[in-house]
């Protein structure tokens, strides 16, 4: 019979994680102990002394072997929080930040007091932004684009799972080639979390972020920046008078990115995140 109660488990969960150099140790073995019981954390709180069944702890040493390997939390768990809701993930997309929910922030400040405005999400992933500023806006119709077919199976787990797949249309390949000519002036708001990451800058980035995120979501050329290239300008062409474009982008491209969009036929900014660095481009809104 074994002597396993929520407590003891959790100890030692914790002091295997802080042993392999798990900075959020303590975090994680919570999240990965509530996971394989099915509980909520008040009920971790509640009951020290719960004895825990053989399934169940064998469930949670397999999920700690992941994590000790350098697998995220996220696709242990099979889910993040982004913005107001519960997103399903996977290795085919790239787990929702929080920097990303500032795509969120503007773009519902962008579509504030519009009438079923149309939406483009470029390079969906999870669909988290377009889904998020569906929630924010109930009339919004969002057009998600992603040349992953297996990101766009998330996204429309997730769209379906919410309620919102009415909503939510989902289109395979690059949205902008595949639009252009089709859908000219069409849209009020775009969006992207586009790739950004140079290929200089990409083997500096953290162990678990290069061994399980998706390298196409990530990758964007030598000097990061091949999306922007590609995208900005023939994106402006897809927005309606009145329309903005937002792309998040790293906090060292401003000056880069502010030369690419020079000669741009609309006002340009870049936008904040909580820290004070360069987080989004903005440009519009759109003129006639």
């Amino acid at each position: 019979m074994n002597m396993w109660t929520i407590q003891s488990i959790l100890r030692e969960t914790v002091e295997r994680l802080q042993r392999a150099g798990v900075e959020t140790a303590r975090r994680d073995a919570e999240w990965l102990l509530r996971h394989a019981l099915g509980c909520d954390d008040a009920y971790l709180i509640a009951h020290p002394r719960q004895s825990v069944g053989e399934a169940d702890h064998r469930r949670l040493m397999a999920n700690v072997r992941r994590r000790l390997d350098g697998e995220p939390l996220q696709y242990i768990i099979g889910y993040k929080e982004f913005w107001k809701d519960r997103f399903l993930v996977s290795p085919a997309v790239l787990i929702p930040r929080p920097e990303t929910e500032l795509l969120v922030e503007y773009g519902a400040f962008c579509l504030a007091h519009r009438r079923a405005p149309r939406v483009l999400d470029l390079a969906t992933g999870s669909g988290c932004v377009g889904l998020s500023l569906l929630r924010e806006h109930p009339t919004a119709v969002v057009v998600a684009t992603d040349v992953s077919p297996a990101a766009l199976d998330v996204a429309r787990a997730n769209a379906v799972r919410l309620g919102w797949q009415d909503r939510f249309r989902l289109v395979a390949g690059d949205g902008v080639a595949m639009l252009a000519g089709r859908a000219r002036g069409f849209f009020q708001l775009i969006v992207s979390n586009p790739p950004y990451v140079s290929e200089k800058d990409y083997p500096e980035l953290a162990r678990e972020i290069r061994l399980f995120e998706p390298a196409g979501a990530l990758l964007a050329g030598p000097d990061g920046l091949a999306f922007y290239r590609r995208w900005l300008l023939p994106a402006l062409e897809l927005l309606a008078p009145g329309g903005h474009l937002l792309m998040e982008c790293g906090a060292d491209q401003g000056a880069s990115l502010a030369e690419l969009v020079r000669d741009a036929p609309c006002p340009t900014e870049f936008l904040p995140d909580l820290a004070g660095r360069t987080r989004v481009l903005h440009m519009g809104p759109r003129g006639e």
